[in-house]
C-alpha cells in the first residue's frame, strides 16, 4: 500500500504534461463517461475525502471525481450534460443521428440545431474563468455557429445530390467543421479582443495577449475537428457497406443504433487523444507577441524567452 506522501500537489494532473502520454492518460481519466453515473453523495464524499489510512491511488481518484463535476476556476457544479465526462455519451447519440438523417432539410436543421445546442452548453460549462462570458455574447455564438452549421450542410447536399452517395455521408462532418471554426472564436472572442493572461515558467503574471489567445483558440478549433473526424469518417464507409447487405435491409431500423455504436466506439479513443495533442499550458516564444508586450517583458523581465498561457478546451 503506497503512503500517502505530503508532497503530492493536488491542483495539478497525476501524470506528467509535457509529454503526449501523460496528457493522455489525464484526459482518458478526465473524459471517462462512467464518472456521469455519480450520485451526488459519491461527489460530496470526493470532496471531503482527506481520512485515516487513505491511499494515493484514493486520493488521486477522489481529484479525478471532484474535478469531473465542479468548474476549476469557480468552484460551482457543472451543468451534467456539459461536463467532459458526458462528451462521449452525449456526441455519439447527436453524431450518430445527424449522420444517420442526413438526407432531408427538416433533419439536418434539427440535428445540427440540437448539436449546436449542446455545443454551447459545453462551451459555456468549461469556459474560462477569468473571463465570464456574457449570455449576449452566449447568444451571438449560438445563433451564428447553428447558421453557419445548416447552411454549410444544405449547401453541400445540394451539391453533393450529383455525386456519389458516399460523398453526401460526410457532408454532416464538414457542416461540424465549419460550425467549430465559427463557434469556438465567437464563444471567445472577449479572449481575441482583450487578450488572455500570460505567465512566465514560474507563473508570474506577465500581462495579456491577443496572440496568445490566436493560438490558444486555433489550437483547441483543431483538436475538436479532429475529435469529431474518427466518428465522422469511419463509420460512413463502414455504413455505405453494410447498408447493401440484407441484414440492414431486413431491418432498416438498425441502421440508426449501429451507427451511434460506431461512433460511441470511435469516440471513446479520439475525445482524449485530441484533447491531448496540444499540452493544456500552452507556450510561445516572446517574439510572437505584441510589439508593445514584447517591449514590456524585455524591459521588467528581460530573462524571458517563452509565456506560459491556459490553452482552454
Amino acid at each position: 500500500m503506497a503512503e500517502l506522501s505530503t508532497s503530492i500537489n493536488i491542483k495539478e494532473p497525476r501524470w506528467d504534461q509535457s509529454t503526449f502520454m501523460g496528457r493522455a492518460k489525464h484526459f482518458f481519466t478526465v473524459t471517462d463517461p462512467r464518472n456521469i453515473l455519480l450520485t451526488n453523495d459519491q461527489l460530496a464524499h470526493a470532496q471531503g475525502i482527506v481520512s485515516p489510512g487513505l491511499t494515493e491511488d484514493d486520493l488521486w481518484k477522489a481529484k479525478y471525481i471532484f474535478d469531473s463535476a465542479f468548474h476549476p476556476d469557480t468552484g460551482e457544479k457543472m451543468i451534467l450534460i456539459g461536463r467532459m465526462s458526458a462528451q462521449v455519451p452525449m456526441n455519439m447519440t447527436i453524431t450518430g443521428c445527424m449522420m444517420t438523417f442526413y438526407k432531408t432539410t427538416p433533419a439536418v436543421l434539427f440535428w445540427q440545431w440540437i448539436n449546436q445546442s449542446f455545443n454551447a452548453i459545453v462551451n459555456y460549462t468549461n469556459r474560462s474563468g477569468d473571463a465570464p462570458i456574457t449570455v449576449n455574447q452566449l447568444g451571438t455564438a449560438y445563433v451564428s455557429a447553428t447558421t453557419g452549421a445548416v447552411a454549410t450542410a444544405l449547401g453541400l447536399n445540394a451539391l453533393t445530390k450529383h455525386i456519389s452517395p458516399l460523398i453526401g455521408r460526410f457532408v454532416p462532418f464538414a457542416a461540424v467543421a465549419a460550425a467549430n471554426c465559427i463557434n469556438i472564436p465567437l464563444m471567445r472572442q472577449r479572449e481575441l479582443k482583450h487578450g488572455i493572461p500570460i505567465t512566465d515558467e514560474n507563473d508570474n503574471r506577465l500581462g495579456e495577449s491577443s496572440k496568445a489567445a490566436q493560438q490558444a483558440i486555433s489550437q483547441v478549433v483543431v483538436s475538436r475537428i479532429l475529435m469529431a473526424a474518427p466518428g465522422m469518417a469511419i463509420p460512413p464507409f463502414l455504413m455505405n457497406h453494410l447498408e447493401k447487405k440484407a441484414f440492414l435491409k431486413k431491418f432498416p431500423w438498425m441502421s440508426a443504433p449501429i451507427q451511434v455504436s460506431l461512433v460511441g466506439f470511435c469516440l471513446v479513443f479520439a475525445t482524449p487523444l485530441c484533447c491531448a495533442l496540444f499540452p493544456q499550458k500552452s507556450s510561445m516564444s516572446v517574439s510572437g507577441l505584441e510589439p508593445e508586450l514584447q517591449e514590456k517583458i524585455r524591459a521588467n523581465h528581460p530573462g524571458v524567452e517563452r509565456v506560459y498561457f491556459n490553452k482552454g478546451l
